[in-house]
């Protein structure tokens, strides 16, 4: 007899779930858009006590014009395009690399968990959202500022 130990529901494992679910979609359709039509920017899922903290790998991304963090009908949207060229000249040869597409990131959220508990900081290239106190209510939907710098820590 196999013995199956389960734990009470925790809304952090919901939220990984998710996530991996986003990424066997996402990996059999989308890593390879289209003429380069698109990306989906890398992103780490870790619990820091109560609240979650998703980092995402946008390097080259205008953040106060090209990227959105929202909170809508349970779910932390990320979603925004790339646009940039570098062109440098190597040996008598002119290198350049043009990027652009649009991502959207999706996340489930626990029931109750609202905008006025997300906060997202900008530094670096990666983009950090924090969801503070999961288990707390929430208030309606809303759009996230996008603070630019290292984030404060706790």
């Amino acid at each position: 007899m196999t013995l199956v130990r389960r734990s009470t529901w925790d809304p952090f494992n919901s939220l990984v779930r998710q996530f991996d679910r986003d990424l066997d979609f996402f990996g059999r359709r989308f890593f390879a858009a289209p003429n380069g039509a698109g990306f989906v920017p890398a992103a780490d899922v870790e619990r820091d006590g109560s609240d979650v903290v998703i980092k995402l790998d946008l390097p080259g991304v205008d953040i106060a014009e090209d990227v959105n963090v929202e909170v809508a009908d349970g779910r932390l949207v990320i979603s925004g395009q790339r646009n940039s060229d570098e062109t440098r000249e190597v040996d008598n040869a002119v290198l350049r690399e043009v990027r652009r597409g649009s991502f959207r990131r999706e996340f489930d959220l626990p029931e109750g968990v609202g905008a006025d508990q997300v906060e997202a900081d900008y530094d670096r290239g990666v983009l950090r959202v924090r969801v503070r106190d999961i288990n707390k209510p929430a208030a309606g939907p809303a759009k996230i500022e996008i603070r630019s710098g290292a984030p404060e820590e706790n």
